[in-house]
């Protein structure tokens, strides 16, 4: 992912070449070669995506003087949305990230924790489900994803239970290929651990706004992301309210940078009328610009 890009755009391949740099790696080489076993692992995978984030985002920047009203992140998105406010440097976003994966791994033994997504089932249905699993075990909505669809995360059985459950009220279940459980209970550890380190970033005022995870609402105070980070780990991402917000403060085009393109097609799930594109190849660049070109 991202070698087209880096190939074509020198600004990208310089992201890239940071990116090693800040983690002393050759984090470009797994990138684009892997083995894949070793790049799904979650300390390369978080701070690789970052990496071909902001490598697009750079190279869109480079070739057009549009700036966003509000920026945001899924999780781990977080983070590019917080370098392009200017709120951190790309070179803490990518040692950071790394050090969260790391966390987020160690927090719980392999096997221990499961991750499902669910369709066809309201966010609230899903709850009240999650709420008779308790009895099992840690189990919680972690994703917010559309309308359609929430990821539920915690032990392993209690996962088990709870989608058991859900099958039998008519919802649809996918179990996911995750590393750990994310976003629920059971990251407490790895979230003491990311408190500790991000005591040693600095961070600035966003501007434009990041539309947290956490709260669903634009924070532009510095002093505030520490804490937001530390609290998204264990905490649910609020993505439908995120979107619905932004859209509700009169956002009518979404651009989202990075590999593949699975948050435009839940902002498209979230409302069908909104214009959302996604840059990670010299081909979506080029049809992003000429799209803003015609539009400006």
């Amino acid at each position: 992912m991202g070698r087209e890009l880096a190939d074509a755009s020198g600004i990208a391949r310089a992201t890239f070449e940071e990116a090693d740099a800040a983690i002393g790696e050759d984090l470009s080489r797994l990138i684009w070669e892997g083995p894949r076993d070793t790049l799904t692992l979650t300390a390369n995978t978080q701070p690789s995506i970052v990496t071909v984030s902001i490598a697009a985002l750079r190279a869109f920047q480079e070739r057009s003087s549009l700036t966003p009203s509000f920026v945001a992140g899924h999780s781990l998105g977080e983070f590019s949305a917080l370098v392009c406010a200017g709120a951190m440097s790309f070179t803490d976003a990518v040692r950071t990230t790394r050090a969260r994966g790391t966390f987020m791994q160690e927090a719980v033994p392999p096997g221990k924790g499961a991750m499902a997504a669910i369709i066809k089932m309201s966010p609230v249905d899903v709850e009240a489900a999650c709420g008779e699993g308790v009895s099992v075990g840690v189990v919680c909505a972690a994703n917010f994803n559309s309308p359609g669809q929430t990821v539920i995360s915690g032990d392993a059985g209690a996962v088990e239970h709870v989608c058991a459950i859900i099958k039998e009220r008519g919802g649809r279940v996918i179990p996911l290929k995750v590393s750990a459980p994310f976003h629920c209970a059971l990251m407490e550890p790895a979230a003491t651990r990311l408190d500790e380190f991000l005591g040693e970033i600095d961070f600035g005022d966003p501007i434009p706004p990041v539309v947290t995870n956490v709260e669903a609402e634009p924070n532009a105070d510095g002093s505030r992301i520490r804490d937001l980070l530390v609290q998204q780990v264990t905490s649910p991402v609020r993505w439908t309210e995120s979107v619905k917000f932004m859209i509700g403060q009169g956002v009518t085009r979404f651009v989202e940078f990075g590999p593949g393109n699975v948050l435009a097609g839940l902002i498209a799930k979230i409302d069908g009328s909104i214009k959302v594109m996604s840059i990670n190849t010299p081909e979506s660049l080029e049809k992003a610009l000429e799209s803003f070109d015609a539009q400006e």
